[in-house]
């Protein structure tokens, strides 16, 4: 496992994405709609990302902003092996918000637990 990026929630991920570009000289390495969201990649310097998540319809991440207000909505650590990866974590009596793998933003494979079996956090699985 290696960190992969933070997601954060946001109203306008533009705005958002000029401003870190700004303060942490992180460009647009990847936009897209994937389904009801609106997603922009910042590339950090050390191979790291930061996910930007805007609403582009109602969906989960609109109703995350109407009840916690923008901020970081998860963290993603890449593997690859997504289904080990989630093997483990049932082991570990993890519960996950996904059985399987599907599809997620930049054409990858992703997972996700429960943040009630992880400290709070919504953690993300991703195989590139």
């Amino acid at each position: 496992m290696r960190f992969d990026h933070v997601g954060v929630a946001a109203r306008d991920a533009a705005a958002l994405a000029d401003l870190f570009d700004d303060l942490l000289d992180a460009p647009v390495a990847h936009e897209e709609r994937f389904g009801d969201l609106r997603v922009v990649f910042l590339e950090l310097d050390d191979g790291g990302y930061l996910e930007l998540l805007e609403p582009a319809d109602d969906g989960t991440i609109a109703r995350y902003l109407d009840n916690h207000g923008p901020g970081i909505h998860h963290v993603a650590f890449a593997t690859d092996d997504l289904e080990g990866a989630l093997d483990r974590a049932r082991d570990l009596g993890v519960d996950l918000v996904d059985e399987t793998p599907r599809p997620g933003a930049w054409g990858h494979d992703v997972a996700f637990l429960h943040p009630r079996s992880t400290g709070g956090v919504l953690v993300e699985f991703v195989e590139r």
